[in-house]
């Protein structure tokens, strides 16, 4: 496990990309929100492989979870904050791609956090398709989320992967 080292040098740039993640996403999300009360309809565009159409995720990733519940709804919510409150600690233990890979999660999380506190709901408008097969409807947040996500795993795989053909040689 890395040491926690605290970069002051470095903190407002890394602050910089979290809040420009936030205002992406969040800028997003106010204009179809404001485009779908405009036109009196969810669905902005559609097209043969992409569909841009509001919707309100009231789970967590993908609307998994979404039960109804306000008091599940708020266990989830906590939940969220919690695990927000500890990529953010990550982030700061690590260093180089891992910490690029949580600040993304953190600042995706922080846009879907927002949402979820102001709107308890996540508005969701990004839909890829093929023909009748939807992939699930996400936002510019998961977008990051899902980058950072990405590059964790593939570190971690790479890292692994440097670590053992060093020991092996």
């Amino acid at each position: 496990m890395p040491t926690i080292k605290f970069d002051r040098k470095n903190f407002f740039f890394y602050s910089i990309i979290v809040v420009l993640i936030f205002l992406i996403d969040r800028i997003s999300k106010i204009y179809v929100i404001n485009y779908t009360k405009e036109i009196f309809d969810i669905s902005i565009y559609n097209s043969k492989f992409l569909n841009v159409t509001l919707i309100w995720n009231e789970g967590i990733a993908f609307g998994l979870f979404s039960q109804g519940n306000v008091f599940f709804y708020n266990i989830l919510t906590a939940l969220i904050i919690f695990i927000s409150i500890g990529v953010l600690f990550f982030s700061v233990m690590y260093q180089g791609l891992k910490r690029y890979a949580l600040i993304c999660i953190f600042g995706g999380s922080l846009g879907n956090l927002y949402d979820r506190i102001s709107y308890s709901a996540v508005p969701d408008f990004i839909d890829f398709h093929i023909n009748e097969f939807h992939w699930f409807v996400f936002n510019v947040a998961d977008i990051f989320i899902s980058i950072g996500v990405i590059i964790m795993i593939m570190t971690e795989f790479f890292v692994k992967n440097r670590n053992q053909n060093d020991q092996n040689n």
